[in-house]
């Protein structure tokens, strides 16, 4: 029963975040909000609300190894798997892809939080110097993004608001607000679902909190990134699929944690301290031949990747 209620809360917070998102998205830009400023704020915020949520529920719940676990681990699946899933079905041509910038940010945001997190937990102030991180990585995006639009306004602005996702400017008003009754509603409740059979499937099995949430957890809230990628694979968009992965990985770390750290201090166990983390690190190295180099994914890397990750997760659920 506990197995059936996990995967229910996590079907209610995929549906309810891709509600939340499509909802908020959609009054920013009926209200006049331009969409390069939705996308750089509310859509991030909105794919994160899950892991938010979840890291809320579990800290609120006593059991913040939960919610370390699966920021922790989202960020090795999102490199491992996400990445490792399409570059195996179709290959991914990252030799044009110029997210060497937001790369750079993304290594930075997670030599910062491994620095906290030898502090040996992450409490409100060490959340302060997280969001410090995050409101200065959105400064830059933004003005660089702005540096664009202003040298090819018209097209940049057609551009980026193909790019939101969920955006329909024509959209009226009640199924807007009907996206966000669904997303505030089910959100908590998928959170809490989860999180309580998580922890109870934790219990049964003799596995720690923080290990459901390096796997189960973590997997199960890649989902919408792995189908991304996938689908921007199967349409040459390989610089997307790099993007979604490398902006999902920097809020993971800067916001989903900076905030979560208000609601209650999140220990560090020294399993997360002396080997996932630096698993996470050594998967955020990989990309670097393809960031910097610009070689190309292809299908023997995409093996290599997922095997990887297969491993990684093998070695968490033997551990005794």
């Amino acid at each position: 029963m506990d197995l059936v209620n996990a995967i229910l809360g996590l079907v209610i917070l995929l549906f309810a975040g891709d509600a939340l998102v499509r909802g908020a998205v959609n009054i920013s830009l009926r209200l006049g909000v331009p969409a390069l400023i939705v996308s750089l704020t509310i859509v991030a915020f909105g794919t994160s609300a899950p892991e938010l949520l979840i890291a809320i529920s579990a800290i609120h719940d006593g059991v913040p190894g939960l919610a370390l676990g699966n920021v922790v681990g989202s960020n090795t699946a999102n490199i491992l798997l996400v990445l490792g899933v399409p570059a195996l079905i179709s290959g991914l041509d990252t030799r044009k892809c110029n997210t060497r910038r937001n790369y750079l940010y993304m290594l930075a945001a997670s030599v910062m939080f491994m620095g906290l997190a030898f502090t040996g937990e992450i409490a409100w102030p060490q959340g302060m110097v997280l969001l410090a991180g995050l409101f200065l990585m959105l400064y830059s995006a933004f003005r660089e993004a702005s540096g664009h639009r202003r040298n090819h306004k018209a097209a940049k602005a057609a551009a980026a608001l193909e790019e939101v996702e969920g955006a329909d400017p024509e959209s009226p008003w009640w199924k807007i607000i009907l996206f966000l009754v669904l997303g505030l509603i089910g959100l908590p409740l998928g959170a809490n679902l989860l999180v309580e059979a998580s922890t109870n499937i934790a219990r049964d099995f003799g596995i720690s909190e923080t290990v459901i949430g390096l796997t189960l957890v973590a997997l199960g809230t890649s989902l919408p990134e792995l189908a991304t990628t996938v689908m921007a694979a199967i349409r040459r968009q390989a610089e997307v699929a790099m993007g979604n992965v490398i902006g999902s990985n920097m809020f993971n770390l800067l916001a989903i944690i900076g905030i979560s750290s208000f609601v209650g201090p999140i220990p560090i166990e020294p399993g997360i301290l002396y080997f996932d983390i630096w698993v996470m690190l050594a998967a955020s190295l990989m990309l670097a031949p393809f960031v910097l180099l610009k070689w190309g994914m292809g299908r023997i890397w995409g093996a290599v990747l997922c095997a990887l990750y297969a491993g990684y997760v093998f070695t968490l659920l033997g551990a005794p």
